[in-house]
């Protein structure tokens, strides 16, 4: 009866370059070559979505990565050097954010040490909602390539749990950052040798083991093992998380603030802008020296107007296109208003909430200081949020007034040009009094009068319409910046010589546009987001260097994210595990190498090597003797949990070419007494041969692999599954790993019913929050029949379904 149970196969279209199982649900993430994203389930191995790639974030996945409680799925972009952040329900990219150097790896722990100040601080960290309102939900944004649906909540939803999570980034030239809650930079390390290949980040904090690839002096490639003591982090553990937490929840706003802005530019058209481009026109084509505001004038105190202003009105503007404007105009600048008032108003006032309890957090210096955050920074970014609420607040009273404005003055031109038309004129619109009269004065005299030097910046003489230049993101100053004549309170700042340079006041910038007090605005934050990543990256010291083994010739056509070593954080005995083979050396063993999470815990036999050398054959004891004892190497080996591996083995010699997958115990390996006596000057493949051996006690927890080069694994103990993946990267099998294939009464195949009962069943206990998948003639084929074809026909079939 073979061990575990094939679930599902599949044929894939693309070679698949990365494989994650969820932490929390019987799904994995696929990335293959042509960037698409992919996330399957277990049962019958049905595809529940796909991202495919995008000229914004990427076509080139090089690392992926779930958050711990699986909810969020993040993945690097080597092409365009950025990670993204994608919601798992419905495949939407929540964050992107840039990187200096490509990721080659990313790992996403989370932290499991308790004290009595971090449960305090889990209790009540929920106590800003007492204070903040709710920040309200996002228009749909109808231009925007990422963010195309409602996301305020699930932007709001990056900052998960309250438990530290921490997202580990490494790539080229040493190159490696830390992640709290996967968008806050609490640490940028450096002195890290070579390019890195795999991440293990322990759960206490108190170490981060690397794998990386370093150039020898004879410029052959290395795998070595670099252990960095990170006690800084595990020594400040409650005051790591609580300005993480901080400091996440600003980088969240910043992010919403960024949509709002993005939702404000949308509601601004261009059709405001015909006004003014119209009014230049008409300046370029007329032959008369009069001023344009002149022309209007006349108008307004006599009723006539120039054949050039008539055709104007009548021709280009017309009765029609001047009642649209008016309308667009109106809609416009409402919308604008409400994302002002409800969205950047109510997102700057939260800004400021927690900002200012990170300045609090600065005066408790004997706690955060060797945190490295600086009051003086926060204090900075304090303003800079204050100077971008008052120009928020200058373009609500700049749109309340050009609404009045336009209101006043379409009225008037309207009545005007129904006048040229000689059609009805409304009784309710005919009035107009003398305070109309010189309001729409006004209005003419300070809006149409001809400005050269914005003709020369724009290609355009007039600047009627005042909103959208707020809107511009441009270094540029504003065009027609407000008014500030005959106001009382900046006569009085610029007179008095305490106030003018006062800390407690906020700078306005009256010159400048939101767009560049917001850029403004998120410099300075990112420059004190920055200082305690630099503080703590500098603190992290190398603890451990080990140089392991040169890299086999055989594994440079070899996907690096499939390539072993691989490591795995043991939490309950805290320690690092690092699983490898040595094939160049010794082809038919597995080597482990244990190191504590306290780099300054000795840990005794901290290197063996498993032989891989065995009959696999359930047979009686009597007749084992008769069974050929095979040779095996191994072509993959993962954790399986803290007590088991599973691996990919291939028989070695030409008369036994069978590939299988396995669990190994690990009992009997850490059982070794036999002290490993390394020499630091050589390379452990140089001292190989010393090394600790123990036999491979396999039992009954193996399944041959038929009709399958299988080459590569991916498990998770928690969910108690595996995939196996082809050597072509193509061909993929899922497995319950604690359930045995059933026999039919002595039949050799497997029983299609009995498979496809299993398979429904499997279907129905699907968990309450996944997305439901359309039955793709897939959920309906029997499954007896989809193991026993050969790969050419799952081609075929897979060819069909894409089809």
């Amino acid at each position: 009866m073979p061990a575990f149970r094939q679930v599902g196969e599949k044929q894939l279209p693309n070679p698949v370059l990365c494989m994650a199982w969820s932490p929390k649900r019987d799904l994995i993430a696929l990335a293959n070559t042509t960037g698409e994203l992919l996330l399957h389930r277990l049962a019958s191995f049905q595809r529940v979505w796909s991202l495919p790639p995008s000229e914004c974030t990427g076509k080139e996945i090089t690392a992926l990565a779930w958050r711990p409680d699986g909810k969020i799925l993040a993945f690097s972009l080597g092409d365009t050097k950025q990670v993204v952040l994608c919601g798992v329900e419905k495949a939407e990219i929540l964050h992107v954010f840039p990187m200096q150097h490509p990721v080659t790896c990313m790992h996403w722990m989370e932290v499991t040490e308790e004290n009595s100040a971090l449960s305090s601080f889990y209790n009540s960290e929920d106590e800003s909602k007492l204070f903040l309102p709710k920040l309200p939900t996002l228009p749909k944004s109808t231009t925007s390539k990422i963010f195309s649906e409602e996301k305020s909540d699930e932007i709001m939803n990056l900052l998960g749990e309250v438990r530290l999570n921490v997202l580990v980034l490494g790539g080229d030239a040493g190159f490696v950052e830390l992640y709290a809650y996967g968008m806050y930079k609490i640490a940028t390390l450096t002195g890290v040798s070579g390019t890195c290949r795999s991440l293990s980040l322990s759960s206490d904090l108190k170490s981060l083991s690397v794998i990386t690839e370093v150039r020898s002096a004879d410029n052959n490639p290395e795998i070595c093992y670099i252990q960095l003591d990170t006690g800084l982090l595990s020594d400040c553990l409650s005051e790591v998380t609580r300005m993480a937490r901080k400091f996440t929840h600003i980088s969240t706003l910043l992010q919403y603030l960024h949509l709002s802005l993005t939702c404000m530019c949308e509601a601004w058209e261009d059709i405001l802008m015909q006004m003014d481009l119209r009014l230049t026109k008409f300046v370029q084509e007329k032959n008369t020296n009069t001023q344009v505001q002149d022309e209007f004038l006349e108008l307004l105190l006599w009723g006539q107007s120039s054949p050039e202003l008539q055709a104007l009105l009548m021709n280009q503007l017309t009765v029609k296109g001047l009642k649209k404007l008016g309308q667009s105009i109106e809609s416009s600048y409402s919308s604008i208003q409400k994302l002002v008032i409800s969205h950047l108003q109510s997102g700057s006032e939260a800004l400021l909430y927690h900002l200012s309890e990170v300045k609090g957090m600065c005066l408790w210096k004997q706690k955060f200081e060797p945190l490295g955050l600086d009051s003086a920074a926060i204090e900075g970014a304090i303003t800079a949020v204050g100077s971008f609420s008052l120009k928020a607040n200058e373009l609500l009273q700049v749109i309340d007034k050009s609404m009045k404005n336009f209101k006043a003055f379409f009225r008037w031109l309207y009545v005007a040009m129904l006048r040229m038309c000689e059609e009805h004129v409304p009784p309710e619109l005919n009035k107009m009094t003398q305070k109309d009269i010189a309001f729409v004065a006004d209005f003419l005299s300070e809006h149409f009068s001809e400005n050269e030097e914005l003709f020369d910046r724009k290609g355009k003489y007039f600047n009627v319409e005042r909103v959208g230049q707020y809107l511009k993101d441009e270094d540029e100053d504003l065009v027609s910046p407000p008014n500030t004549k005959g106001n009382q309170w900046l006569k009085f700042l610029q007179e008095s010589t305490h106030l003018k340079e006062s800390p407690l006041l906020f700078p306005s910038f009256p010159q400048k546009s939101l767009h560049f007090v917001k850029r403004m605005m998120e410099s300075v934050i990112e420059q004190c987001l920055q200082k305690p990543a630099e503080v703590i990256g500098k603190s992290v010291k190398q603890a451990v260097f080990l140089p392991l083994y040169t890299v086999p010739e055989s594994s440079e056509n070899t996907p690096r994210l499939f390539e072993l070593p691989s490591l795995w954080n043991d939490k309950k005995a805290k320690m690092h595990y690092v699983l490898f083979c040595m094939p160049e050396v010794s082809p038919s063993k597995l080597y482990l190498l244990r190191k504590g999470t306290d780099p300054n815990r000795h840990i005794p036999n901290s290197v063996m090597s498993i032989d891989l050398s065995h009959h696999l054959d359930n047979t009686d004891d009597d007749n084992a003797a008769a069974q050929p004892n095979y040779i095996y190497s191994c072509l993959d080996a993962r954790f399986y949990d803290d007590e088991m591996l599973t691996v990919v083995l291939q028989g070695s010699e030409e008369e036994n070419r069978r590939r299988v997958l396995a669990q190994l115990p690990l009992a009997s390996a850490l059982s070794c007494e036999t002290e490993f006596n390394w020499q630091t000057h050589l390379r452990l493949d140089q001292q190989s041969g010393a090394i600790p051996c123990q036999e491979l006690v396999l039992g009954n927890q193996w399944r041959e692999l038929e009709s399958m080069k299988a080459q590569f694994v991916a498990v998770n103990g928690i969910r108690k599954v595996a995939c196996v993946l082809s050597a072509n990267l193509r061909h993929i099998r899922v497995f319950e790993m604690d359930v045995e294939d059933e026999d039919d009464e002595g039949a050799d195949s497997q029983n299609a019913s009995a498979d496809q009962d299993g398979l429904d069943a499997s279907m129905t206990s699907q968990g309450p929050g996944e997305e439901s998948v359309e039955a793709e003639d897939e959920g309906g084929e029997q499954k007896g029949a989809v193991f026993q074809k050969t790969e050419e026909h799952l081609e075929s079939e897979e060819a069909l379904e894409l089809s």
